[in-house]
């Protein structure tokens, strides 16, 4: 399977190291990984057509869902895994804490006294319904998908 890896990784000090590992991580599983840092662009919309043309050579996507600069995951990679999920793509989303939100925020509201859902899942529904959830890393997340 071409297998689209969605997360903030590629912000990462070290995002060339960690995406040979998740290269070489996912072709000892028979699947070849597609990387946003696979593609040559520099501008924002070359690398947002580059990315959308990889989603769309995907056959499932693997998402890194952890919270990324605050409690929530990377805003691209939301908008990564709802193309996905629109394109009909299977998605996997992985975590560290697999609590629900509610759990993690510790209350009914935030700090901003907004409403916090309450349905027992780990990250917002819109996320949390049509991803395949895992704790765990991307080796978890690729374990889940090797099941089906």
């Amino acid at each position: 399977m071409k297998i689209y890896l969605a997360g903030p990784d590629v912000f990462r000090p070290d995002a060339l190291a960690w995406a040979e590992q998740a290269r070489a991580l996912l072709q000892r599983h028979g699947h070849h990984a597609l990387i946003p840092l696979d593609n040559t662009e520099t501008t924002a919309a070359g690398i947002y057509r580059a990315n959308i043309a990889l989603i769309a050579e995907a056959d499932a996507v693997i998402a890194n869902l952890n919270p990324f600069r605050g409690c929530e995951p990377d805003s691209g990679t939301a908008f990564e895994v709802g193309y996905a999920i629109a394109s009909k793509k299977t998605v996997i989303g992985y975590l560290d804490d697999d609590r629900p939100q509610i759990e993690k925020l510790a209350g009914s509201v935030d700090a901003q006294g907004m409403s916090i859902e309450n349905f027992g899942l780990p990250i917002n529904l819109m996320l949390g319904i049509p991803c395949r959830i895992v704790r765990g890393s991307l080796t978890d997340a690729l374990a889940l998908l090797d099941g089906d």
